[in-house]
């Protein structure tokens, strides 16, 4: 699994951070980044609830 960050629709609300910080980080351009390119299934369900939350929707997982 592979998360996406459209960075037309994110604001760097940092929420997805917050809930997996081993994932996502927003960098100085207020923009979230992915720093794993496959996501362990041990932090799937977590990543699951980052895209949930993600005020812009701009968050999305790929197989």
């Amino acid at each position: 699994m592979k998360a996406i960050v459209d960075h037309s629709l994110c604001e760097g609300h940092a929420k997805c951070m917050d809930k997996v910080p081993e994932v996502f980080e927003v960098r100085e351009d207020d923009r979230s980044y992915i720093v794993l390119d496959e996501i362990p299934e041990e932090l799937r369900a977590r990543v699951g609830r980052a895209v949930q939350v993600c005020p812009r929707a701009a968050i999305s997982l790929e197989e």
